[in-house]
């Protein structure tokens, strides 16, 4: 191809750096691990720009061994010539000046759709980094050019030889003290999770990604893009029927491309995407795509079962068990806030409802075997829904009885200042006791919980409102649950998990854990709840006592210790402990340790939880295989 008129002047200069590397939050998001790879993003996003105009097939990535990385493409090159407006070449000035790129040159820019906004990032990539180095192939030419101390001092631009090849290579080194003291390198992980889903998102796209770290060589290219996401997803679970739904077309100039799939399982699995951007808060894109599955599935059933097997199914039933990738591509695309989470162009939400009714629809039509299968996974959750309605109305109506009808075996404190009361979530009726004999009646509540509570991964919504220890949980929290779920009604600012430090205390604190992620998960965003940490030890030397939290803690104290004569006790439960005990170490708000449970990842989150706690065995049992060696089993 052509290359389109993207020369100097395709680049548009907006405005200077100078606030860069004053605030660099602004423009990373945080100092954080995510802002240290949001650079690469950044890099990336721009490669993937030129594959979208339809110039690179290829994308390389590579975490060098000095830790730095190099990012580099088969696209046309970014141009070498000089810029009418900044007088210094385009390659300059797209390293250098803020919002100087393609994405902002006009018609003539060659990028009518883009995710990054390419040269924004180059520009803040180059302010961020001890150094910076690009390479050019373009015209027959090959030229370098390189930047230190965060752009501050260059080499200047040069042609260094000719080639036969094109593209652009961009290498960078981080300046690590811009950022938090626990960032100082990439993650593997982090990186090769984003190129895999960048390489579905581009059918045909080629990424290579190395580590020369740990020599880690690897191919993402899937040439049935979205097709190819949701098998990936769905392989270790059993389907409603094998084959992915797909589509892909062009509305009123936006491209719209779906995949989707019903598993058996009951969890909703929903992946969305503007112009490769993961839109973690859905938008109207999914507003649009779940419109029309609704839509067209009550159409179908209206039109093709008789009047005693027809049913009405609302948006929950469809969501049920369904795993969907829904991608799309706007020339001018519109975002809630900066972060990019949340689509707002509202002529999308009509576009993608049209073109995937007209589609489904056609589907459903032509595949009768499957649609039977679909609605009957689908009335099965709809009789689901209809019980657990039953179960919120009696929740509902016990909640507006407020404190008559708490639970029997909670005891509440005297105060309701939310800013200071809390409540104790406790494994057994022994530890419950002494937590109860301990605490500071005031601020602090104690709920008791029998035994291990129900899985709430795998069990639908009508049998898990049916289980005492799960009901007594929303009572006592008070803030109802699910899409209900308000928690600004919360009873207490903090909820505390407060398990046994065994195999069996940390199943019940994941069980715990997946009840809140999946239907109070606001409470964990908003940093309520929290995980007790009980001492693994008491070690008595004389008249004195010294709590060790951890095996390093304790071996650390046996050595300051030196010849002293001591005796070492373990707790293997609360129930152990005394009441002053109980308190001294692991309720005093003076001086216990609580580990706050936060949600980075909640896409990344809600798989694990998914993987370990769901119906499918395989997931786990490979979970274990895996960190078996890393166990610390108490025999």
């Amino acid at each position: 191809m052509t290359n389109n008129n993207y020369d100097s002047d395709s680049i548009q200069v907006l405005e200077g750096l100078e606030a860069v590397r004053k605030r660099p939050g602004m423009y990373i998001g945080n100092i954080d691990k995510r802002g240290l790879h949001h650079l690469v993003w950044e890099i990336v996003d721009n490669s993937i720009d030129e594959h979208l105009a339809g110039y690179a097939s290829k994308i390389e990535v590579v975490i060098k061994s000095d830790g730095s990385i190099e990012v580099s493409d088969n696209g046309r090159g970014i141009p070498v010539n000089i810029h009418s407006k900044t007088k210094i070449s385009a390659l300059e000035t797209v390293l250098t000046i803020l919002h100087a790129g393609g994405k902002f040159g006009g018609d003539n820019s060659g990028y009518k759709v883009s995710g990054g906004l390419h040269g924004v990032g180059a520009s803040v990539v180059n302010a961020l980094s001890t150094w910076l180095e690009a390479v050019i192939e373009r015209d027959g030419k090959k030229y370098t050019l390189r930047y230190d101390q965060g752009g501050e001092v260059t080499e200047g631009i040069k042609e260094v030889g000719t080639t036969g090849g094109r593209g652009t290579k961009i290498s960078f080194l981080p300046n690590f003290d811009i950022f938090n003291d626990d960032v100082f390198e990439f993650e593997y992980e982090i990186i090769a999770d984003r190129l895999k889903k960048s390489a579905y998102l581009n059918k045909g796209l080629s990424i290579v990604f190395k580590d020369e770290r740990n020599n880690i060589d690897e191919l993402y290219h899937f040439p049935n893009g979205l097709i190819d996401y949701v098998n990936d997803i769905n392989t270790k679970h059993e389907k409603v029927f094998n084959e992915v739904i797909y589509n892909e077309g062009i509305r009123d100039g936006i491209s719209v491309e779906v995949a989707f799939q019903y598993i058996k399982p009951y969890s909703y699995n929903m992946h969305s995407y503007v112009n490769n951007i993961y839109t973690s808060e859905g938008g109207t894109h999914e507003q649009g795509f779940m419109d029309a599955l609704v839509r067209t599935i009550n159409n179908y059933i209206k039109d093709n079962l008789n009047q005693k097997e027809q049913i009405i199914f609302k948006r929950d039933d469809i969501k049920e068990g369904l795993v969907a990738v829904v991608s799309i591509k706007h020339q001018e695309p519109m975002f809630e806030g900066q972060t990019k989470n949340k689509l707002a162009n509202q002529e999308v939400r009509k576009i993608v409802n049209d073109y995937v009714s007209e589609k489904f629809e056609e589907f459903l039509i032509e595949n009768p075997i499957i649609s039977g299968g679909i609605v009957a996974k689908l009335r099965t959750a709809a009789e689901s829904r209809m019980a657990a309605q039953k179960a919120r109305e009696k929740i509902r109506k016990d909640s507006s009885n407020e404190y008559s009808t708490l639970p029997g075996k909670l005891s509440d404190c005297s105060s309701k200042d939310k800013e200071i009361t809390e409540i104790f979530i406790v494994e057994g009726d022994s530890a419950g006791g002494s937590a109860k004999m301990g605490r500071d009646r005031e601020i602090q509540a104690i709920l008791p919980l029998k035994g291990k509570i129900i899985n709430a991964q795998k069990t639908r919504i009508d049998r898990l409102l049916g289980n005492d220890e799960i009901i007594s949980i929303i009572t006592a929290v008070g803030a109802g649950f699910g899409e209900e779920f308000s928690p600004e009604k919360a009873r207490y600012g903090k909820i505390i998990i407060m398990t046994d430090a065994d195999v069996d205390g940390s199943h019940i604190r994941t069980l715990l854990l997946t009840f809140f992620y999946k239907y109070m998960k606001e409470l964990i965003e908003e940093g309520n709840i929290y995980i007790a940490q009980p001492p693994l030890y008491k070690i008595i030397r004389g008249k004195s006592s010294f709590y060790a939290y951890t095996e390093e803690e304790k071996e650390r104290m046996i050595n300051e210790l030196g010849e002293a004569r001591f005796s070492i006790q373990r707790y293997k439960g609360l129930g152990e402990m005394n009441d002053d005990q109980l308190w001294e170490t692991t309720m005093d708000p003076d001086n216990r340790k609580l580990l706050l449970v936060t949600i980075d990842e909640a896409k990344k989150a809600d798989l694990i939880f998914e993987s370990l706690m769901g119906e499918n065995v395989e997931p786990r049992k490979d979970f274990i295989i895996k960190n078996a060696k890393l166990a610390n089993l108490d025999v």
